[in-house]
């Protein structure tokens, strides 16, 4: 089990003031020596949507640039990608590149993806996700590294470097996922499974600028101002979680992977190269995850049974539309994987029978009209 975490301060993404922070937040783990002239290298990115580097929802460019000249320097060949959430061409992706801003690596020798071939893997090893669809880019790599953005998510609470590997599903196929899985444990097994058998050399977050509240596309911009580095994914998310004030048992992804022995159950038990403190954000806005309600039990009796669908009931998280922001586009009823989104009169309308809380539509409204909603009960027993 690795336990080493780097955090190294960085104001801003001035790009001399970028390259300095990456070479900082990477000496103290060693984290290029694997590097070899030659080397393909794959940089998983997290390239949600097609959205300029301000809005906070992506990587931003002048770190990615600044990991290409370091890669480069090593001699190392160096790829770029993502699969973001719908058609996985070279269309879709184009767009996503150049709105990105991701095309300014081309000038540092980063190539961009251009692979847009898939494969179905066998992982005997895997706890739910032992055979899956993925993208055959990532495939071809002598080593990838996981570069992620620090973000509130609706499902899983927050978006680090495990669920960056749900980009390794290929974008059509990601719906079928979240169908196959609706329940929020569920799904962090399939996210662990898909990160471990990445097996990520190097994981790195941006958490220059994350983003709270409506995430992981249409929050706000917060600036936290430090980058973060691992050899481990499951270590740097819980050094994440600390940073924006979630508990490990408050990230499904966190409560699988400690049990799976794969992460402490304490930040504590990390070994830290740097501080936390200057960077923690103890007002952060984040979404209530599941975790905390699918764990529930109160026996396991007829009550006990019916306790506990009530207070699920009660304390799940779900999508709600705000009326003002919507421009009835249609997007979240052609994303939502169960089906349960009708558009009537040019407004979603929710089948909240079948709505299976992944959150897609969330994430995907290009307006952020639909935004995580919570009981009032729920609200009140939060404070």
């Amino acid at each position: 089990m690795n336990r080493e975490v780097s955090i190294a301060a960085c104001a801003s993404y001035d790009p001399e003031e970028a390259e300095a922070a990456l070479r900082a937040v990477l000496a103290p783990i060693g984290g290029l020596d694997f590097v070899e002239p030659g080397m393909r290298v794959a940089v998983k990115l997290n390239l949600v949507a097609a959205m300029k580097p301000e809005s906070a929802a992506t990587v931003h460019p002048a770190l990615i640039c600044a990991l290409t000249r370091l890669l480069r320097e090593r001699g190392a060949e160096v790829v770029l990608g993502d699969s973001p959430g719908g058609l996985y061409n070279a269309a879709a992706l184009h767009r996503v590149y150049e709105i990105c801003g991701v095309r300014a690596a081309e000038e540092y020798g980063a190539e961009l993806n251009e692979d847009f071939s898939q494969v179905e893997v066998e992982y005997p090893e895997g706890k739910l996700a032992r055979s899956f669809p993925y993208t055959g880019w990532l495939r071809k790599a002598d080593a990838i590294i996981d570069f992620c953005k620090l973000k509130s998510h609706g499902m899983m609470g927050m978006t680090c470097a495990v669920k960056n590997f749900f980009g390794s599903v290929p974008g059509t196929r990601k719906p079928e996922y979240h169908y196959r899985y609706p329940k929020a444990e569920d799904f962090a097994q399939v996210l662990v499974d898909l990160c471990e058998y990445s097996a990520p050399r190097l994981c790195i977050c941006d958490a220059v600028i994350g983003m709270e509240g409506n995430g992981p596309t249409q929050g706000r911009p917060r600036r936290i101002g430090c980058l973060l580095a691992s050899k481990s994914a499951h270590a740097l998310d819980l050094a994440a979680a600390e940073l924006i004030g979630l508990k490990p048992e408050q990230v499904p992804t966190l409560r699988a992977a400690v049990a799976r022995g794969l992460v402490p159950a304490k930040v504590e038990e990390l070994e830290l190269r740097g501080e936390l403190e200057p960077f923690r954000q103890p007002d952060f806005e984040t979404v209530p995850a599941q975790s905390s309600v699918v764990f529930l039990r109160f026996g396991s009796g007829k009550l006990g049974r019916a306790v506990d669908a009530v207070a699920k009931s009660i304390l799940t998280p779900f999508p709600k539309l705000e009326e003002s922001a919507c421009v009835g586009c249609g997007k979240c009823a052609a994303t939502c994987p169960a089906k349960a989104i009708t558009m009537v009169k040019k407004r979603p309308r929710i089948d909240r029978k079948r709505c299976i809380h992944c959150f897609c539509c969330q994430e995907f409204c290009p307006k952020g009209a639909m935004r995580p909603g919570r009981h009032w009960l729920a609200r009140v027993l939060g404070r």
